[in-house]
């Protein structure tokens, strides 16, 4: 009689299991290689600081004098000129034209003995200009829009995966200027996770409201740019859209082109620029406004305060349109109707010691009555750090809110500076 003897260990009577631990093993190791894979690397472009500078771009100069340097003095005093008719501002003298020049920066320059040639951009004063211009009054601004700059290339669709030209374009777009209230995302860590191609398509308004919660924003625009070449190196033909909201819903659109890549930078400036009209131009047809779909969350609400809400606010629109026919903003009673108060977008500054002292002042802020939303747009512990605030009315009445919640309140001319 034969006795066999069984091994103690399972893996050694059965070695597959062990074979299959091993590659279990091995694709929890890639998967989250996978996943630091994503949100590592050199991938975000910070936006620039934005003011209300006036930039005009690519002023072309040819100028001949006894010196290069005679040449280049009289080539920026044309572009300045040149620059001022672009904007087409009254006629003034070049002193009064120089004393509202912020600064000249050069695309691209060739200098010679006696000759000066080069491609120039004139940074307008915002304040002096403006007021000269006319726009140095109060303005419509929108409110906080989270722009997501998609780059179709090669077949492919990015937003911050990789660092690209479009989203460049966009970071170094000054935005003081215009009457839009831009978002825009560094692209850096979990951004790239978070704002993505993917996200554009989706309709969710709990998971596009928990972005723009995230974000300090109160809607989306999305401007599109799909680029191809005929050749590597050769001409780039642009074709650009523009849609907004949840449901990626479409603006406009148009083309533009580039030689070479040399001048793709100078072509998606200029696409940037296209965008800022198109989407001014949405604002003022009233399509750029708060999503209120995204901030009542009325999935989860009850149905009957659902539906006395979605009620008030079919007859506020009534009330609205009557009135703007010219019918007039009375209720039944007579007694006036308040009309629809506009969420603008300011900036408060407060003093931030410790990590806790950031959360602290968002929760106070954010607990006045008016705010819509409150977010963090630079922080610096042990200094003072920088929020930016949705507020429904205007920047004194946002400050007469934080003094009853217990804030010293420091007001300045687009600013307010709060303490305990």
């Amino acid at each position: 009689m034969t006795t066999f003897i069984l091994p103690s260990n399972p893996l050694q009577r059965r070695p597959w299991l062990g074979l299959l631990a091993l590659l279990a093993l091995m694709a929890l190791v890639f998967a989250l290689q996978a996943l630091i894979a994503q949100v590592s690397g050199d991938r975000g472009i910070a936006p620039i600081a934005s003011s209300s500078d006036i930039e005009v771009g690519g002023i072309a100069v040819d100028v001949t004098a006894k010196t290069g340097e005679e040449a280049r003095e009289q080539g920026w005093k044309q572009a300045q000129r040149l620059a001022w008719e672009k904007l087409e501002g009254p006629a003034i003298s070049d002193s009064q034209l120089e004393s509202m020049v912020a600064a000249v920066v050069i695309e691209k320059e060739q200098i010679g003995a006696r000759r000066y040639v080069a491609t120039l951009t004139v940074v307008f004063d915002g304040a002096r200009a403006g007021a000269a211009l006319g726009g140095g009054g109060e303005r419509v601004r929108s409110a906080p829009l989270l722009t997501i700059p998609v780059l179709v290339s090669g077949g492919t669709s990015m937003v911050y995966e990789f660092r690209n030209p479009w989203q460049r374009a966009w970071a170094e777009f000054q935005t003081g200027a215009s009457a839009i209230d831009y978002i825009r995302p560094a692209g850096s860590g979990g951004e790239s996770l978070l704002v993505n191609y993917g996200q554009t398509g989706r309709h969710s308004r709990i998971w596009w409201s928990n972005i723009l919660d995230e974000f300090g924003a109160a809607n989306i625009i999305v401007p599109i740019a799909r680029l191809e070449r005929e050749w590597p190196g050769g001409p780039v033909t642009g074709h650009f859209t523009a849609r907004y909201g949840p449901d990626n819903r479409k603006l406009a659109s148009f083309t533009l082109g580039a030689e070479n890549d040399e001048q793709l930078p100078a072509m998606l400036a200029q696409a940037v620029a296209r965008f800022d009209t198109i989407f001014t131009d949405a604002l003022g047809e009233g399509r750029l406004s708060a999503d209120p779909s995204l901030r009542d969350s009325q999935s989860n609400m009850n149905p009957t305060v659902a539906a006395l809400i979605e009620s008030a606010r079919r007859y506020e629109e009534a009330e609205l349109a009557a009135a703007a026919a010219g019918i007039g903003g009375t209720s039944e009673a007579g007694s006036a109707m308040p009309l629809e108060v506009s969420v603008g977008s300011f900036v408060v500054q407060y003093a931030t010691p410790d990590a806790a002292s950031v959360d602290q002042g968002l929760a106070g802020v954010r607990s006045a009555a008016g705010v819509r939303g409150a977010a963090t747009s630079s922080i610096a512990i042990g200094g003072t750090s920088v929020m930016r605030v949705s507020f429904a009315g205007s920047l004194d009445e946002l400050a007469e809110a934080l003094r009853a919640r217990g804030w010293q309140v420091n007001q300045g001319e687009s600013a307010l500076a709060i303490s305990r």
